[in-house]
């Protein structure tokens, strides 16, 4: 049986920004429960509607950076050179 060697499209700077993501959204999650807790009344629902509306915004946010195209992922790096190099020529 062969070994499945999967192969990720993820960058660093994603993953860093997924971490963060998460770590941020973890943070707000646990001073809105805070708050909830101690200073503003509310009924025992309200906690799992507070949850999922930090899982869905959490989700939505990683899903609209993931479709944002890098650019620099699209351009040749010779090509960039190259034209860096004119453009300096035609500015003299």
């Amino acid at each position: 049986m062969q070994k499945r060697h999967w192969v990720s499209d993820m960058k660093k700077k994603d993953v860093t920004f997924t971490i963060g993501l998460t770590i941020l959204m973890g943070v707000i999650w646990g001073l809105g429960e805070l708050v909830m807790g101690l200073w503003v009344a509310v009924v025992p629902s309200a906690h799992i509607f507070w949850f999922a509306l930090i899982v869905i915004v959490t989700l939505v946010i990683s899903v609209w950076h993931s479709m944002i195209e890098d650019d620099s992922e699209l351009e040749d790096p010779r090509r960039a050179k190259y034209e860096r190099k004119v453009n300096k020529r035609k500015k003299n």
